[in-house]
Formats: structure tokens, C-alpha cells, sequence
């Protein structure tokens, strides 16, 4: 394959792919959309799903394969796929981004979201509106990185116990806070302690506050 030819002899194929999965883009049309070939080649790397035949981007166990060693492969999956509970169960366990290419009804989904934000604060993003505001999805969020905070619903920027939990994380968090927690001097002394550049996100008076001020100043 140094020379980029393409591979018409299946039982080459197969040995290729299960040495290096990236070598379906070296396959025959028709190797591409065989079954045994693709799955051997996602197994290796789920990445190259985008390479496979369309009959097989809508194969279940194909979908599975390729997005428990790559969630990212969700994106070239089928849509029957996307809205497959399993599918995107694996996907986000793999990697939580994954949450942005599943049917809007699993973006909606309560326990894909946490598995989602367990694996990637940040995927929080993706969730439906009505998850972004659920107490408990957005703490297992900012315990995983504080920043999650940033997603959240402007009522629990506002819950003082979410965001002590995003602080003590990331004190880079603080800058999602309510004004009022901005305010809250434990709440600040916790998010200086970790990043004392997160004094500049303080209310002006603890910005002024001598012990925090010695404190971001190490």
C-alpha cells in the first residue's frame, strides 16, 4: 500500500484493515461495503466509518463497533443510528462531545446527558435546554471541570452549592457565576485558591478584599 493502490483482493483487505483500519481508503468500492471488512477496519479505529459504504454507516453493529473506539464516529453514522439509545450510550461514554451528533430526542434523554457529562463537562452544551437546567446533571458536569458551568442554566449559576462544586474544580468558573455568588466571599476564597486569577471575576469589593488579594498574589 506504499504505492496508494487500490485493493480489489478481499483477503488482503481484511489483513490490511486489521493491521491498520485506515487502510479501507486503499479499498475497492465494493470492499467498502462489505460487512466483514468494515467491521474488522472499525474495530481498529472507529474513525474510518466515514469510509464505509452507506448501506453499512446504517448497520447497528457497525455503528457500535466503530463509536466505542472512536465516539466522534457518531458523526458518520447513519440518522437511524443517531436516534439509537445504545449507539449514542456508547458514543458519549467514549467521548461526551458525541452528544452533538445524536437525534435531538437523546440530546433530551436524562441519562445519556450524564453519561455524556461524566466523559466531557463541555458537552453539556449539547444537551436540551430542560437538562441544561436539571440540578443534578450540572453538578456531575462542573465536578468533572468547573468551566461546565458556562453551559448551565442561568438559575443554577445562581445555586450556591453548583457553583462552590464548579469553583473547586476550575476557579476559572467563577466568571459563569450570578453576580450574586460573585459576591459570596467563601465562594470566591474557594476559586482563588485554585486559580488566583479568578479574583478578577469577583464582585469590585472582594477584588479589594486584602486576604483574597493576598492570597491570588501567591
Amino acid at each position: 500500500m506504499a504505492n496508494n493502490k487500490i485493493i480489489t483482493d478481499r483477503e488482503e483487505m481484511l489483513e490490511a484493515v486489521r493491521i491498520d483500519g485506515f487502510a479501507l481508503r486503499f479499498a475497492d468500492e465494493s470492499l467498502k461495503a462489505d460487512r466483514e471488512v468494515v467491521l474488522e477496519a472499525v474495530r481498529n479505529n472507529g474513525y474510518v466509518l466515514e469510509l464505509a459504504d452507506d448501506t453499512l454507516k446504517a448497520d447497528r453493529e457497525v455503528g457500535i463497533e466503530a463509536v466505542r473506539r472512536y465516539g466522534f464516529a457518531l458523526q458518520y453514522a447513519d440518522e437511524s443510528l443517531k436516534a439509537d439509545r445504545e449507539v449514542v450510550l456508547e458514543a458519549v461514554r467514549n467521548d461526551g462531545s458525541a452528544l452533538d451528533y445524536a437525534d435531538d430526542t437523546l440530546k433530551a434523554d436524562r441519562e445519556v446527558v450524564l453519561e455524556a457529562v461524566r466523559n466531557k463537562s463541555f458537552a453539556l452544551q449539547y444537551a436540551d435546554e430542560s437538562l441544561k437546567a436539571d440540578r443534578e446533571v450540572v453538578l456531575e458536569a462542573v465536578r468533572n471541570k468547573g468551566f461546565g458551568l458556562g453551559y448551565a442554566d442561568d438559575t443554577l449559576k445562581a445555586d450556591r452549592e453548583v457553583v462552590l462544586e464548579a469553583v473547586k474544580n476550575s476557579g476559572y468558573a467563577l466568571r459563569f457565576a450570578d453576580d450574586t455568588l460573585k459576591a459570596d466571599r467563601e465562594v470566591v476564597l474557594e476559586a482563588v485558591r485554585i486559580d488566583s486569577e479568578a479574583l478578577e471575576y469577583a464582585s469590585e469589593k472582594l477584588q479589594n478584599d486584602p486576604e483574597l488579594q493576598k492570597i491570588a498574589k501567591g
